[in-house]
């Protein structure tokens, strides 16, 4: 009867225990690559990633997006009001459930 609890008791801290040093282990590997210096192409991805943010932002919308791209948007969203319904196709809808 001790021996069971003990084994189950062992069972559930061996449990506990290997959740524990899985989130750890994968905590300090997001904390070290932080840490460490990037690799120089990694460093120009986010450096270019961080500058099209920044443009988006500022033009408010895709960059570098022509009367070409804004004709097919267009196009895009009149077929697909076409094909469901009527309302705005550009947000997200609110569901509420009664």
């Amino acid at each position: 009867m001790i021996l069971r609890q003990i084994l189950r008791l062992s069972s559930l801290f061996h449990s506990t225990v290997s959740i524990h040093m899985r989130r750890n282990i994968g905590l300090s590997a997001i904390v070290f690559n932080k840490t460490k210096e990037l690799d120089p192409v990694q460093k120009l991805f986010l450096d270019k990633i961080r500058e099209y943010n920044t443009k988006s932002k500022q033009a408010g919308g895709p960059v570098d997006a022509g009367p070409d791209f804004q004709k097919d948007m267009n196009e895009s969203l009149a077929r697909l009001q076409r094909a469901y319904g009527e309302g705005d196709l550009t947000k997200f809808p609110e569901f509420k459930f009664e």
